[in-house]
């Protein structure tokens, strides 16, 4: 869109009569129990808060529990096995089946209409990851129920959850349900990465972007990144329970010691991916409740940022007492000092934000207040426990337990509490009780400090964490009743808030929702399912603020897409940086297949861990059927070239290549894939530099001849796949398939050469961990050639369908670009395996 065309918004000119009621038909959501089919965000997003909200729950009835029993010496209440199921599944569901999906829900509900956007551009993969996480969290969370649960603690550290240590089936439900809803957690970050970068509203560019968006999009950066280390090192450990392959076995060449790297190169990120959407939301509701704009917005997006960026580097401060060399416990403490500037910048930023504005002291202030009292005091602990000296005093005690929770709760749970108070109108416009507000945030801050900090002295006392009993002679008695008698004065704060929320979700919805807070974001324009009536010209980071009659304009129809074009949901896709209109978006209607393939992926993990394999088999099957049928649908032929988005403005429909939303989406999925792979590689490298000889005395590398014939058909598939785009690009659409299928071949030929190479010398992995980990990676490789053969072959059902045209070719697209991946990683990984031994 020109300038020229960009000054002809608002427009004056009267709307067609039926314009809103076809625009309301095309965003109906379901009704009843066919709601479950609901793809739209507004739907999902609520879905997924409420989810998370149980498990927050559940997991807080554990947290009492566990406290209950820790309330007197020699309590009896649990026995130790029965604790040790408790405190795993405590820390394991606050963690991951709580704080990170309980973010990426609230930017699900809030994003879209934050940046001016009908819905997210995979409204379908956003219900596949609510319900993968829906099913597979609650499945997960019943093993308890029937005394299966882990109890290896949240952090499963072999060998205590090795096959030896732990032989029940505890162990595999978590490496498995767990490494399953991190899938989901990756799947939501995607859908949050290419909404934020390309569904903004027109003028929308980076430097205008909320705040709250900024905090998203690094937070799914940094899941797309962390994440895959933690699904590397359950798919090692669940091979090693499952086969023997002994990764972490020390007697044969495995190391302990790498199960922490992985862990906690996922587990430290995750402390910041879970407090960043909450400083986002900070950010946002800080300027409201004062009346007055962000100070230093450039400097808290520039800290936001930082902290993502310094946060990889502080894994191995959970590891100062591990071992490892000086120099790499001196980084890590130089990075866990280093991160507290970015995270201070942004402390500094909303204090004076207040100081400078008038203060609403309404509940959402209240909040925010003891929010910065805890998370300032959790920081200060963090600072402390990067000093070396002070943390080998410290390690495994309460004092980190402790500061645990004023980090976690001070600085994620304290903003939710804020945000629901603040965006509740959003609902159905009215407000949270601001009387039972003052009693749901006394009982919950005074709770929370008297459970929590006496636990720094419990600590600096000596008391170990993760013990389900204490003598009585050890000083520690008066302390720990107290923190058991604030842990259930939090709770009844909690219980307070859940009944005023049950009342609120069952009054009659106020139309229109109003602004009460006299909020300056896009949220708070009028919304309905489809958003809000137009999609709106942004021209400033306050756009109510600066433009008092946006409202009206944009009720009025007077921007972007005040209908439906096709008689189906659509959104405009913007360019990146800037937010310029590229093209619009026909997005697809609800379904039931996204709910069809969760279930069968749920079901397929699950069941394979109780040895069920033939219906687990049959649920893989029925999950990969649906996803077809799902893509199938969605991948629409454009309904016209060229679409008036508004008046006198048209676009193109649909896009390709580099201009399509979904080679974005790929490529994002594919730094994913290649970060699992590296930290397969890490693996490797990790196995063979600890090894005395490498290889080790019993195993072996083939002659270079096969990798090197293996390389060349490699190669030769992907000259033969990028051969195919370029015929489809000049229009000869029935040479397409020939060269996929060709392509297929060539790639199913170089993985059988390599595997038999390395089986004609005798590969054993369960000989020794170096064994293993090469057998991995070709496990892995194997595993995309599998990704690729479903892929290819659906690339020429829809060529021999006549639906793979040069104007809809994002099937052959993006499967040319995970064949070149696989192509790179299967080169890169034969290289290592064969060189390694050489360096």
């Amino acid at each position: 869109m020109t300038t020229s065309q960009s000054d002809k918004l608002p427009s004056s000119l009267p709307r067609p009569p039926d314009e809103l009621e076809r625009l309301e038909s095309a965003w109906k959501p379901p009704e009843g129990w066919r709601r479950l089919s609901a793809v739209n965000n507004s739907q999902v997003g609520m879905f997924y808060i409420a989810t998370a909200l149980l498990f927050f729950v559940l997991a807080g009835v554990l947290g009492l529990m566990m406290r209950a029993q820790l309330a007197l010496p020699d309590n009896t209440l649990m026995s130790p096995s029965t604790y040790n199921q408790v405190f795993t599944m405590h820390g394991t569901v606050m963690m991951f089946l709580f704080a990170v999906p309980v973010v990426e829900a609230i930017a699900v509900y809030l994003l879209p209409a934050m940046l001016g956007a009908r819905d997210l551009p995979f409204p379908r993969l956003s219900a596949y990851a609510y319900w993968a996480y829906a099913i597979g969290g609650v499945a997960f969370f019943c093993t308890i129920f029937f005394g299966v649960s882990p109890d290896g603690g949240w952090y499963m550290y072999p060998p205590l959850t090795g096959k030896a240590q732990s032989p029940g089936l505890g162990a595999d439900f978590w490496l498995l349900g767990i490494g399953f809803i991190e899938i989901s957690a990756i799947a939501g970050a995607i859908e949050l990465i290419i909404g934020i970068l390309f569904t903004r509203a027109p003028g929308m560019s980076l430097g205008k972007m909320p705040v709250f968006a900024w905090a998203m999009l690094v937070t799914a950066l940094m899941i797309v990144f962390a994440f895959p280390a933690i699904i590397a090192g359950t798919l090692l450990l669940e091979l090693e329970r499952a086969f023997d392959w002994p990764f972490f076995i020390a007697e044969r060449g495995g190391d302990p010691i790498l199960w922490q790297h992985l862990f906690w190169f996922f587990g430290h990120p995750e402390v910041y991916i879970i407090f960043l959407p909450a400083a986002g939301m900070v950010t946002m509701m800080v300027p409201t409740m004062a009346r007055t704009p962000l100070v230093g917005y450039r400097a808290v997006v520039t800290a936001l940022v930082a902290v993502g960026f310094i946060s990889f580097a502080v894994w191995v401060h959970h590891m100062f007492t591990a071992g490892l060399g000086g120099n790499a416990m001196l980084i890590a403490a130089v990075a866990s000092f280093a991160v507290a500037i970015p995270s201070g910048t942004q402390v500094f930023s909303w204090i004076a934000t207040f100081w400078k504005g008038r203060v609403q002291m309404k509940s959402p202030t209240f909040f925010l207040l003891g929010f910065h009292f805890i998370f300032v005091l959790g920081g200060l602990t963090g600072v402390m426990v990067a000093v070396l000296p002070f943390n080998w005093q410290v390690h495994d005690t309460y004092f980190i337990v402790a500061h645990l929770h004023y980090v976690l709760i001070g600085g994620m749970v304290f903003p939710v509490f804020a945000g629901f108070y603040y965006w509740a109108p959003l609902l159905n416009g009215h407000l949270l009780s601001e009387r039972l507000a003052r009693w749901v945030f006394g009982l919950m801050f005074t709770g929370f400090n008297l459970a929590f900090f006496p636990m720094h002295i419990t600590g600096l006392m000596g008391m170990p964490r993760r013990v389900h009993t204490y003598a009585g002679d050890l000083g520690w008695n008066g302390l720990n009743l107290l923190s058991t008698v604030g842990a259930f004065i939090f709770a009844l704060g909690v219980l307070l808030f859940f009944f005023d929320a049950i009342r609120l979700v069952f009054q009659k919805t106020k139309v229109p929702h109003g602004n009460p807070w006299g909020a300056s974001t896009l949220e708070w324009l009028s919304q309905d399912d489809y958003g809000a009536r137009s999609i709106p010209q942004i021209d400033s980071r306050d756009p109510l603020w600066t433009r008092p009659t946006l409202e009206a304009e944009v009720v009025a129809g007077r921007y972007f897409l005040p209908g439906t074009l096709s008689g189906e949901r659509e959104t405009l896709v913007t360019s990146w940086r800037l937010g310029e209109p590229r093209h619009l978006l026909v997005l697809p209607t609800d379904s039931w297949w996204p709910f069809i393939a969760a279930a069968g992926t749920a079901g397929f993990f699950l069941l394979l861990t109780v040895s069920q394999v033939v219906i687990a088999v049959a649920c893989g099957i029925a999950a990969i059927v649906a996803i077809i049928i799902w893509l199938w649908q969605s991948d629409n032929l454009p309904f016209a070239e060229k679409a008036e988005v508004a008046d006198g403005i048209f676009l193109p429909v649909g896009a390709h290549g580099t201009a399509s939303h979904s080679w974005w989406a790929m490529v994002v999925l594919l730094c994913v894939d290649a970060s699992v792979f590296a930290s397969l590689v890490f693996a490797h490298v990790h196995v063979s530099m600890a090894a005395e000889v490498c290889p080790p005395p019993g195993a072996s590398l083939p002659p270079w001849g096969w990798p090197v014939a293996a390389a060349a058909l490699l190669l030769a598939g992907s000259a033969a796949i990028a051969g195919a785009r370029a015929l489809l690009g000049r229009g000869r659409k029935n040479g397409v398939w020939p060269l996929v299928l060709l392509a297929l071949l060539c790639v199913l030929a170089a993985t059988g050469l390599d595997g038999w190479g390395h089986r004609l010398t005798g590969l054993e992995p369960v000989a020794n961990a170096w064994s293993a980990t090469v057998a991995a990676l070709l496990a892995w490789q194997g595993f995309h050639v599998a990704v690729l053969a479903l892929m290819g072959l659906y690339v020429c059902a829809r060529s021999w369908s006549g639906r793979l045209l040069p104007e809809a070719r994002a099937s052959l697209d993006n499967t040319a670009l995970l064949w070149h991946y696989a192509t790179a990683q299967g080169l890169a990984g034969m290289g290592i395996i064969h060189l390694m031994p050489v360096f």
